[in-house]
């Protein structure tokens, strides 16, 4: 095993919100052709440290995230992203790891793929080992889809790794085309002036929600398609202009083909929530990740703001800005 690096490092990976082209990232549909997504990071992020542990405990590995773990060995570890992670980049133990982040898990947001991203560059730092994003994007995608067979895409390793403002194309071939947006951050933090995030309080398993939607693909490829064009659209109304009202809308014609694609994607209540908040002003919207519940975002004109808070008054409103980094090194300090 490498053991080359420092005895202690963390590392702070943001989390995404996807306006475009979600579910046009998974292998089953890109490989007819190709898939698309335009994404953003927030600051809110998943903190991730590693260290050595100390020699007088009798545990091998030590785990703190939303449950606690103190076993022998790696096969004892229940949280299969950590497991595999150490399989994949084994660092000698006894090694203590904590995860803490700044929303709930399974919430829509990416959370459990900017683990990933954020516990491989910790156990590369460990290591003694200087990675690209596009390597620890490659290698988090491969523990959730390949090793563990989750029925999700690659777009939130990628985002989580590169960070910032991003057009991603999703080859037939597999790979991975980044390009960010030419969009300067004085326009991009305009435009995130325009955005209100709520929290529904509602919690969920996204594998199937995805399994249904996979099992759809075929079915619903018109619909991809278009939701695969949106991100292109979207990617160039936001280089030429901050046209918001355009904005709005495209966002609200890829919520509405996103509800199509899976029976358990919306039900009542997200309906309710989205339909009181167009009533009170917002343009458009859409539920974030693979839905049935999690955060709600939406776009209006900041003096509709008030309103669309007042109608949503059952739910927590998060703020949120741009974030233009991906995953880093909080310590040991090396960029």
């Amino acid at each position: 095993m490498a053991d080359a690096g420092p005895s202690l490092v963390m590392t702070r990976t943001p989390q995404r919100i996807s306006f475009a082209g979600g579910g046009t990232d998974i292998a089953d549909y890109y490989r007819t052709g190709y898939g698309a997504v335009l994404s953003t990071t927030i600051d809110k992020y998943v903190y991730v440290t590693v260290k050595r542990h100390g020699a007088v405990f009798s545990e091998q590995y030590r785990l703190n995230y939303h449950e606690a773990e103190n076993v022998a060995s790696l096969e004892d570890i229940r949280n299969d992203i950590a497991r595999e992670c150490l399989r994949l980049l084994p660092v000698e133990p006894p090694i203590y790891i904590s995860v803490v982040g700044d929303l709930p898990a399974a919430s829509g947001l990416g959370g459990s793929s900017s683990f990933a991203v954020g516990l491989l560059k910790a156990l590369h730092a460990m290591r003694g080992e200087r990675v690209a994003a596009a390597q620890i994007a490659e290698e988090a995608a491969h523990v959730e889809v390949d090793v563990l067979e989750r029925p999700i895409g690659k777009q939130d390793h990628v985002a989580a790794a590169f960070g910032g403002f991003n057009y991603f194309r999703f080859d037939a071939d597999g790979a991975i085309q980044v390009t960010p947006h030419a969009a300067t951050t004085v326009a991009l933090d305009r435009v995130f002036d325009h955005f209100q995030l709520f929290w529904t309080g509602m919690s969920r398993d996204s594998a199937e929600v995805l399994r249904e939607q996979k099992g759809n693909i075929a079915s619903r490829i018109d619909d991809l398609n278009d939701m695969r064009d949106q991100a292109a659209t979207l990617s160039r109304l936001l280089r030429e202009s901050t046209d918001i009202e355009a904005i709005g809308r495209l966002l609200d014609a890829g919520w509405q083909l996103k509800r199509g694609l899976a029976g358990a994607i919306s039900n009542e209540r997200i309906d309710g929530w989205y339909d009181a908040a167009r009533a009170a002003g917002a343009i458009g919207g859409k539920l974030c990740g693979a839905g049935n519940g999690g955060f709600l975002l939406f776009i209006s004109q900041p003096e509709k703001h008030a309103s669309i808070r007042a109608a949503l008054e059952d739910l927590h409103e998060v703020p949120i800005a741009f974030e233009p980094a991906g995953t880093q090194l909080l310590l040991p300090y090396a960029d």
